[in-house]
């Protein structure tokens, strides 16, 4: 039987959203941002949770929001680091499962669908992410910002979250990252195409999948959420 952990990123500050608040506990109809997608994994098929935070957040998490909403598959509340690769590294040193998702708490908008599309993904591929296809022709620009390319639109995907892939795979290909002391990697999919031994496929998300960053994503948000819950 595959076990399957999600880990759930929510131990960042926030700065762009100009509020005191973190942005993952900012409240979004009611409930805060980080609530959304551990909801959403609890009643996935997803075995266990490990909630990365803020290490001053972690009580008012277990409190707040592990205990306060029932969340039964959160196994862990940790520490993150200073920078999100450290975040990640940490809840993979806690990881049991088979397969691991890594999700940004920040983006509320998750769903069984793209859980279970990611699931399916990493059994197939080994390495997978969430993502869409662009909308909007893309611009490969200098220092300068003088144009360089132009690539083909349906060569260009927006990368999200989650992104799940088989735990050995993650583990080795963080620990040759951080051993290499290179820390300028942007996402996990990054850190497998860097130092891992497998390919890594798309599998859809959604565009509704947004992350939260500024004001205005709460109000996004907001309504995305309230046409959802009316369906």
């Amino acid at each position: 039987m595959c076990k399957i952990t999600a880990i759930v990123l929510a131990a960042g500050t926030g700065s762009r959203m100009k509020s005191k608040e973190k942005k993952q506990f900012m409240k979004i109809n009611g409930k805060p941002v980080i609530w959304y997608s551990l909801f959403q994994f609890e009643k996935s098929i997803v075995d266990e949770v490990i909630l990365v935070t803020g290490e001053e957040d972690i009580e008012y998490c277990n409190e707040n929001i592990v205990k306060q909403y029932n969340l039964k598959k959160v196994k862990h509340i940790i520490a993150g680091g200073s920078e999100r690769y450290e975040s990640v590294y940490n809840g993979l040193k806690k990881t049991t499962g088979d397969i691991v998702l890594i999700h940004d708490g920040a983006r509320p908008m998750l769903n069984q669908k793209i859980i279970a599309r990611c699931i399916e993904g990493a059994k197939k591929y080994k390495a997978c992410v969430a993502g869409v296809a662009t909308k909007d022709t893309v611009k490969i620009v200098d220092k300068d910002k003088k144009v360089v390319k132009t690539p083909q639109r349906n060569s260009v995907w927006i990368t999200q979250t989650p992104q799940a892939f088989y735990t050995a795979l993650i583990k080795k290909a963080y620990a040759e990252m951080i051993k290499s002391k290179e820390s300028n990697v942007t996402d996990d999919a990054m850190v497998v195409e860097t130092y891992g031994d497998a390919d890594v496929y798309f599998v859809e998300g959604s565009y509704s999948n947004i992350k939260i960053t500024t004001p205005e994503d709460i109000e996004v948000a907001e309504v995305l959420l309230s046409k959802k819950e009316s369906i």
